[in-house]
């Protein structure tokens, strides 16, 4: 796939998510839970790898779109540079959370070989129906060109 010119790479910051609601219910939970080897959390507190894939579609969006959003085609064209996840207070199961999100930096970039990369970071904002914030997410992408 043709490389994006930087143009195009900073005019993705901003870009938004449509947004929704979403809940975590107790037996999605408890597979996540169990996909790690744990025990389950006590008073439907909510395992933190949930936090991998619930913020994406909680936000209206999904790896593939995210894909189509930085221009690259399958999991070998992306990277995980890390990510950030901050608890304003605990996560619970079957709570309807509010996701709202985009993409907040971009960058181009080259490893100490030469090969072009660019950075990709997006960030979800998960808030309780009342409004009070709950967690953020924030992901930093490399998309290898």
């Amino acid at each position: 796939m043709a490389s994006m010119t930087e143009d195009a790479l900073h005019a993705l910051i901003g870009h938004r998510f449509p947004g929704g609601t979403r809940r975590i219910e107790h037996w999605e939970n408890w597979l996540l839970t169990d996909c790690t080897g744990r025990e389950q959390l006590p008073d439907g507190l909510v395992h933190p790898v949930a936090l991998f894939h619930v913020p994406i579609q909680g936000a209206g969006t999904s790896i593939a779109e995210l894909f189509a959003i930085g221009q690259v085609e399958g999991a070998g064209s992306v990277g995980l540079d890390g990510y950030d996840w901050e608890y304003f207070q605990p996560l619970r199961e079957d709570v309807d959370y509010r996701f709202d999100g985009g993409v907040i930096e971009t960058e181009r970039c080259t490893t100490e070989d030469g090969a072009p990369y660019d950075r990709f970071v997006f960030s979800i904002d998960l808030t309780t129906p009342d409004g009070d914030p709950a967690a953020r997410i924030t992901n930093h992408w490399r998309l290898r060109r």
